[in-house]
This record gives structure tokens, C-alpha cells and sequence, in this order.
């Protein structure tokens, strides 16, 4: 009952303009049990949070454009969801949370790299996580200047080969 109207007040008035307040009332309930039971508004978010990566399907991208791709998605994906960035920034500091990114990727982008190169699809998708992770840490969360300032191409070209290198190489070499 407060994860429905959680999900409801984030989805209507986004995570800085929902309240726990406004949260219980749309759940009939005090706004103390909303604190007892999660904590916090980043736990309640996070708990709460159910998102698609949208990845959309790869199979006629030609193989040596897989990476480009991925990270021009990604980063498509960062800019047009706000709560995605709150879930990042959240994740951080809140186990809850942390859980909730971890399983996200897992479930949504290992499928992906599995299909694209099925050999340690979880240690590649692993790796292509940090990529876009990172990327979406420094650039909407911490706000790194000279990653902010990159146009959208300039990133793309930058991360693309490491991306595309994690999904097609045989491994390091040791």
C-alpha cells in the first residue's frame, strides 16, 4: 500500500516535489509508519524505484558498432530520466537502493551482452556497468566539469571502443 502510492506520488511529482507527507496521505496512513518502515524519502525512492534500461534490441547492429551504441543508448537513458539519476545518486549512500541498481543491471543489461557474446556475459556486463555508471556518476551526479561540458558525440566516441572492447574481446592477457 505505501510502495503503490510511493511509486504514484514519484511517477506524478517527481522525487524532489514528492513528500513522506503527502505519500501517507495518498496511502491513509500516518507519515511516522512511512518513516518506520523505510527510513527515509531515498529509501522509500529506492524501494519504490522499478525502472526499465529500455536496451533496446541489438541483433541487426553490425558487431562492430555494438559499443557506440550502448553508450549512445545509456547515455540517452541518463538525460531523459531524472529519477534514474536520483536512484544513482541514492544508491551511494543507501544499501537499499545500491540493491535495487545492482539488480536492474544484472537483470536487464547481462541478458543483452549474453546475447551479443554469451562467454563471461556477466564479468563484460560487469565491466560495461562501471563504464556507464561512472559516466552517469561524474556527469549528472557529481558534475565533473570537463564531463559535463562533452557534447553528446564526444562522449559517445570516447566510451564507445571501451564499451565495444568488453563485449568482444577475448580477455586480458596476462
Amino acid at each position: 500500500m505505501i510502495l503503490a502510492a510511493a511509486k504514484q506520488r514519484f511517477a506524478e511529482s517527481g522525487f524532489e516535489r514528492a513528500t513522506i507527507r503527502a505519500i501517507a496521505a495518498d496511502a491513509n496512513i500516518d507519515p511516522s509508519m512511512v518513516m518506520r518502515y523505510f527510513g527515509s524519502k531515498d529509501q522509500l525512492f529506492a524501494a519504490a524505484a522499478d525502472f526499465d534500461l529500455q536496451i533496446p534490441d541489438m541483433s541487426d547492429v553490425d558487431q562492430e558498432q555494438l559499443g557506440t551504441r550502448l553508450v549512445a543508448h545509456f547515455l540517452d537513458r541518463w538525460e531523459r530520466d531524472e529519477a534514474l539519476v536520483v536512484l544513482l545518486r541514492s544508491s551511494t549512500t543507501n544499501d537499499e537502493a545500491a540493491q535495487r541498481m545492482r539488480k536492474i543491471f544484472s537483470s536487464q543489461l547481462r541478458p543483452v551482452v549474453a546475447a551479443i557474446n554469451p562467454t563471461d556475459a556477466l564479468r563484460r556486463a560487469g565491466l560495461i556497468a562501471t563504464q556507464v555508471l561512472g559516466l552517469a556518476l561524474c556527469r549528472y551526479v557529481l558534475r565533473l566539469p570537463p564531463v559535463v561540458a562533452m557534447s553528446h558525440d564526444e562522449v559517445v566516441a570516447w566510451l564507445g571502443p571501451t564499451v565495444q572492447r568488453y563485449l568482444n574481446a577475448s580477455g586480458p592477457v596476462m
